[in-house]
């Protein structure tokens, strides 16, 4: 068990002090370091998931995360950082999805057939490396609590790169995203912002996955930008409640870990569905209820 917060005895039981816990959870470097770095990626997460699933390319930043694993596989096998052989093969796969186009017929059988090849590749990789397993099953599950203050340094200048990125392109990528052709007419470079805004995603997804993983990337990309999606009525709005839902995953998550000797990217995965599946079941009797009063108008 990671620990175990302080229980206040009173006359009537027993009573949970969060101040004192805060204070007691944060007294550790490895905690406070895991709130940093998830904050840092939760706040990226949001911001680019919201254009990934504006744009629909859900499946193509799932296939990155994947495609990175190799990297970071071979990266371990030769002894570098797994983040530094991430971002090389997040990147460069990044910039061929986006130069495919967001109209290509046989996109997704591309990125599929990579992605299948990607998966051997870093497989392989593995086989190679012949230190502590832990290492790689982190690549694929993420391991939060174990980033070290360097990491921390390193995952805030790579989220603040992406931002300032998302930042510059922010209006012809919200333009390009709504109505391609017309953002195409109006001479909007949508080939050049498409291979662009991959390899930002590309970012995104190299940060990402020190937190939970390769195989749930999905938890802080794309689901909190979903619950967004369906609760905002603006741009602007939608970018604010998906980091708002990423960052309430990551922290509460790893509060809870605090405690419970479980997986944090298991919490953090969990908490985000839970406020996906709120958030559609909200919509669905909503208009249930909306169709009832227009029969009952009709009637």
């Amino acid at each position: 068990m990671i620990g175990l917060g302080p229980v206040v005895a009173t006359s009537t039981g027993f009573s949970w002090d969060p101040v004192t816990d805060l204070r007691q959870m944060l007294a550790f470097e490895f905690m406070r370091n895991a709130f940093v770095a998830g904050a840092v990626v939760a706040v990226v997460a949001g911001v680019v998931g919201y254009f990934v699933v504006l744009r629909r390319t859900a499946f193509a930043a799932h296939a990155l995360s994947h495609i990175g694993f190799a990297g970071a596989a071979g990266a371990v096998a030769i002894g570098v950082n797994p983040l530094w052989g991430l971002l090389a093969f997040c990147l460069s796969s990044g910039a061929v999805i986006g130069g495919l186009g967001q109209r290509l017929r046989d996109r997704d059988t591309v990125i599929g057939i990579v992605l299948a090849f990607a998966l051997g590749l870093g497989a392989l990789f593995i086989s190679f490396y012949s230190g502590n397993s832990n290492e790689a099953i982190s690549i694929l599950f993420g391991e939060i609590l174990g980033v070290s203050s360097g990491d921390v340094a390193l995952t805030a200048v790579i989220g603040v790169v992406t931002l300032a990125l998302v930042a510059a392109m922010y209006r012809p990528l919200l333009f390009s995203s709504v109505d391609e052709d017309v953002a195409q007419a109006r001479r909007v470079p949508v080939r050049v912002l498409s291979v662009v805004f991959m390899m930002t995603v590309a970012l995104a997804v190299a940060v990402s996955v020190q937190v939970v993983g390769v195989l749930l990337i999905f938890a802080l990309i794309v689901t909190p930008a979903a619950v967004a999606e369906r609760v905002s009525r603006s741009p602007g709005q939608a970018l604010v409640v998906g980091v708002v839902v990423a960052l309430l995953s990551t922290w509460i998550g790893l509060a809870i870990s605090f405690y419970v000797d479980y997986p944090v990217s298991f919490f953090i995965t969990a908490l985000s569905f839970g406020a996906y599946v709120v958030v559609r079941c909200t919509s669905w009797l909503g208009a249930r209820s909306r169709a009832r009063r227009a029969q009952v108008a009709v009637a």
